[in-house]
């Protein structure tokens, strides 16, 4: 069956398209996508994985078409970024 493995760094974004088994989990499609070895800091032990936006295991089962979605630490706290905005303007005065 067909699927996606999706991740994204600030820098570069990368989309896979692979066939895997039909029982295949979600680890199972992020190692035999390869992607690992593009990005060897990705740590699955760390990082949140999901499957079209939701939150999922990486002993998952996947249904043909899904996107396995490896995400990234959040760089900014989405909160203090328009206070963070606000300071700099001010400090233009």
């Amino acid at each position: 069956m067909q699927i996606a493995v999706a991740y994204s760094e600030p820098s570069q974004q990368v989309w896979l398209r692979i066939e895997v088994p039909e029982d295949s989990t979600v680890q199972q499609a992020i190692e035999r996508s390869g992607i690992l070895n593009l990005f060897p800091q990705i740590d699955l032990a760390a990082q949140k994985i999901g499957i079209f936006g939701k939150l999922a295991k990486l002993d998952a089962p996947l249904q043909a078409g899904d996107r396995v979605e490896i995400y990234s630490g959040i760089t900014a706290d989405p909160k203090t970024v328009p206070r963070r905005r606000m300071s700099d303007e001010d400090d233009d005065d």
